[in-house]
């Protein structure tokens, strides 16, 4: 179902549009239209200096859409809770899996008030499935789970996608700490599907330092080998954690780089 892209009529008084912000100024590289003069300005900036910016952020969201595509159509997942979903763009989760098996249940969380603005376009469902909101910080699990428990049966198999938003949490430990806790809690047989971007060259790490040091919400680049610690104990799919592009490419998938991100696909034992 397309998503109404359009400005707000009111904005609340704890969004400010001043100042850039991450998932308003992917939004502008994917070429949405829910980000204000700010972030345009941030991300003209940025991509000025590292044009790449932009294959980047379509590589990232083609790795969302094949694994979720995997996750439905050959790992037979029917529910799915995704954190720190950002804004609705083109194919988000439920729009993905819901196309190929319309009983999928999905469930987004985020305390973002920006996205709280464009929840609606995230609502939307088939009738044989649904398709769910919980603001809450996906640092706080008894919350996330308290509310995925009001539209997922926790005690079956679900997907956590985790796509490309843990480098906003600054400490790693705090981060590997966040997604050890929400995959205890997954019945065997549950999948984590996690990226997270890195950076290949020293021009790229300078342009993402000057971007945090800017005011705008920071994003922490890790290494591959860190990654790979999100998913210890769990039994990967193949081919593994690659870089974006290289996990199960299709007939669309890029090949101008495979340098902006790594993520992959686990089972839960």
């Amino acid at each position: 179902m397309a998503h109404e892209e359009s400005k707000p009529n009111q904005v609340p008084d704890r969004l400010n549009t001043s100042v850039a912000h991450s998932a308003r100024v992917w939004n502008y590289w994917l070429g949405g239209k829910d980000h204000f003069e700010a972030d345009q300005v941030a991300g003209d900036a940025y991509s000025s200096n590292y044009p790449l910016i932009t294959t980047f952020a379509q590589e990232s969201r083609a790795f969302l859409r094949r694994t979720v595509t995997y996750l439905a159509r050959e790992a037979g997942i029917r529910q799915f809770l995704d954190l720190g979903a950002g804004l609705p763009t083109e194919n988000n989760t439920h729009e993905v899996a819901q196309r190929i098996a319309p009983d999928c249940r999905v469930v987004y969380v985020d305390h973002d008030p920006l996205v709280l603005l464009y929840v609606h376009a995230l609502l939307t469902s088939t009738p044989e499935g649904a398709t769910t909101y919980v603001e809450a910080d996906m640092r706080d699990t008894e919350k996330v789970l308290a509310g995925a428990a009001q539209t997922l049966d926790l005690t079956q198999p679900m997907a956590l996608v985790i796509n490309d938003v843990l480098g906003h949490i600054v400490d790693f430990d705090d981060a590997l700490g966040l997604v050890a806790r929400l995959v205890d809690r997954l019945p065997s047989g549950s999948y984590l599907s996690l990226s997270h971007s890195t950076a290949s060259d020293p021009e790229h790490r300078a342009v993402q330092d000057a971007y945090n040091a800017s005011g705008a919400i920071p994003y922490i680049f890790r290494e591959p080998e860190l990654t790979a610690r999100f998913f210890e104990g769990l039994d990967m799919v193949e081919p593994g954690l690659v870089s974006w592009p290289n996990w199960r490419p299709d007939e669309t998938t890029g090949r101008t780089t495979d340098r902006a991100g790594w993520g992959a696909v686990a089972r839960v034992p």
